[in-house]
């Protein structure tokens, strides 16, 4: 048995997507940001800061993506470059920068989004955030200028991880200015998984196509 605890919009869809792409039954559990349960003795047990996603298998549970992401394509033997593969050493950057992205994308969150009252938010901050991802960005349009992966060897699980970071990323950085990048969503958004993994596990959490930071 496979259970994936899963808030819609939350990095748990990097997983219920490489779920979907490895073709693997499993059950879905949804949770709340809002009503404390990520706190509660039964969450916590699973995943010590109280973060999603969480993943029940093997008769063990297992937290932060990139760890769930690397477990199941080893266990899986598929869409990771395995160790002696020269790409490996490329596919284990490319999942822990989707992490490194992934943290200034939640500070960008919290301030444009979360944090109330408006007057609580911080437009330096704002505007470092935003101009930290520009440069991932823009090492991730140099990477993917001349391939359709982040790995020339194709499609793998690196790219759940990253893809997943990329509908966030053109909320804060016009997609205009990355032409490279912009292909590479439509074409992660457009994977048969992608799209099941939207159905099953719910859309993106943002109310608009793109945030401008506020004047001060």
């Amino acid at each position: 048995m496979i259970r994936l605890h899963h808030i819609p919009g939350s990095r748990s869809m990097r997983v219920l997507w490489l779920l979907e792409e490895l073709g693997l039954s499993y059950d879905l559990q949804h949770w709340s940001l809002t009503d404390g349960s990520l706190r509660s003795p039964e969450f916590l047990a699973m995943s010590p800061a109280g973060r999603i996603p969480a993943l029940e298998i093997d008769d063990r549970a297992i937290f932060e993506s990139g760890a769930i992401v690397q477990y199941l394509t080893e266990r899986e033997g598929r869409l990771a470059p395995q160790p002696g593969d020269p790409e490996r050493a490329d596919f284990l950057e490319w999942v822990s920068y989707a992490e490194t992205q992934g943290a200034t994308l939640q500070s960008l969150n919290i301030q444009h989004i979360f944090l109330r009252p408006e007057a609580a938010r911080s437009i330096p901050m704002m505007k470092l955030e935003t101009k930290r991802l520009a440069v991932t960005a823009r090492a991730l349009e140099n990477q993917l200028s001349d391939r359709e992966t982040l790995l020339r060897s194709g499609f793998s699980a690196a790219d759940c991880m990253m893809g997943f970071n990329i509908d966030a990323l053109f909320r804060y950085v016009p997609a205009a200015d990355y032409p490279a990048l912009a292909g590479y969503r439509d074409r992660m958004e457009a994977r048969p998984a992608y799209l099941r993994a939207i159905e099953k596990g719910g859309d993106s959490m943002y109310a608009r196509d793109f945030y401008e930071i506020p004047d001060a």
